[in-house]
């Protein structure tokens, strides 16, 4: 029940909102849920700002969506952070952007580690400015041992690089003789991936009313919910992350049977 939910510092509830949480509660919570946070630069050019003043409001919704979802008792969130083909992005805007891992885990990252949230990056680290790779390095050491959410952040992420690395993975195993022909399957094949460990998505939300993928988890969202919704992520709130959990609630995931 909610009553019994640990509240995180300075998190104001609604009791209309309250009651939606509880009633959430009584049916099954999915337990991982990425979102593809779109809309920080249509945000800010409706309010005549500066791109990077949308990108820093949508650093604050991450804070508010990573409460909620641990409190509610998702175990995996996965947030499209940064993709592949973002560096074609103006010069100033990309190094903005690669400031934000820092400015975000350097204020959040004590709440992180007391409310027992693990860190976790999947992308190619090795792209990424020192100190962008260095703060989220250290947020993923100083949380490694909680057991709590884990808070996957896609970070110079790309799906199709990411099959790509991972067949070549398992064309490495097959020459080096530790993995035969007959033993590839979806499963070895999945634990090639840098989702390694992590159980695919149940439910992906996409702000800002756009509706395609761009290139994000596309191995692992064969059989997830999609929730959609015109928001732009700057102003979506715990609101809309319970709408988009009621949805899922309701619908019925057959997996290919009947």
């Amino acid at each position: 029940m909610f009553s019994k939910l640990k509240i995180w510092k300075k998190t104001k509830i609604s009791s209309n909102l309250r009651e939606r949480i509880e009633k959430v509660q009584q049916q099954p919570i999915p337990e991982h849920i990425a979102i593809i946070m779109d809309g920080n630069g249509r945000w800010a050019k409706k309010r005549a700002l500066p791109r990077i003043a949308g990108h820093h409001e949508g650093m604050k919704v991450v804070r508010k969506v990573t409460k909620m979802a641990n409190q509610l008792g998702v175990k995996t969130l996965t947030l499209y952070a940064f993709s592949t083909e973002n560096w074609k992005r103006p010069k100033t805007e990309v190094e903005y952007l690669m400031k934000l891992p820092e400015e975000f885990l350097g204020t959040f990252l004590p709440e992180l580690i007391e409310e027992n949230v693990k860190v976790e990056i999947i992308g190619s680290k090795e792209e990424l400015p020192s100190h962008t790779y260095n703060a989220v390095e250290k947020a993923v050491r100083d949380t490694k041992d909680n057991t709590g959410l884990i808070l996957n952040f896609a970070l110079n992420y790309g799906s199709r690089s990411e099959i790509i690395a991972g067949v070549k993975s398992i064309i490495n195993d097959y020459k080096n003789g530790t993995l035969n022909e007959q033993e590839i399957n979806e499963e070895v094949f999945s634990n090639h991936l840098m989702t390694s460990g992590l159980t695919d998505p149940d439910l992906l939300i996409r702000t800002s009313g756009e509706i395609r993928l761009s290139n994000f988890m596309l191995w692992q969202l064969a059989y997830t919910e999609f929730w959609f919704t015109d928001v732009l992520w700057p102003d979506f709130a715990e609101v809309h992350l319970i709408e988009a959990i009621e949805t899922f609630q309701r619908r019925q995931r057959r997996f290919g049977g009947v």
